[in-house]
């Protein structure tokens, strides 16, 4: 599965304000940017992410998820901070 995919699908799902993922093999990394989900509690955040991933994840499509969740304004401090130029 392609990270764009992922990207597309969470997007529609969830109505997230940015996404981004990365992948190596069947490991994925997803950093999401919601004022909403941000304010959940970790786990309701990871639950969130998780559920329009589950088919994938069940068939081992995906092996391993790592989530951040960021609200739009602690993502654009991280991303001057963080994000290569």
């Amino acid at each position: 599965m392609e990270p764009s995919d992922i990207e597309e699908l969470l997007t529609k799902e969830l109505g997230l304000e940015e996404v981004h993922v990365k992948a190596e093999g069947t490991h994925y990394q997803v950093i999401a940017v919601s004022e909403e989900i941000a304010q959940l509690s970790r786990v309701k955040q990871q639950q969130m992410i998780y559920a329009p991933l589950n088919d994938k994840i069940a068939d081992g499509t995906i092996h391993a998820l790592s989530i951040k969740v960021f609200t739009p304004e602690r993502w654009r401090r991280e991303k001057l901070l963080n994000m290569p130029g």
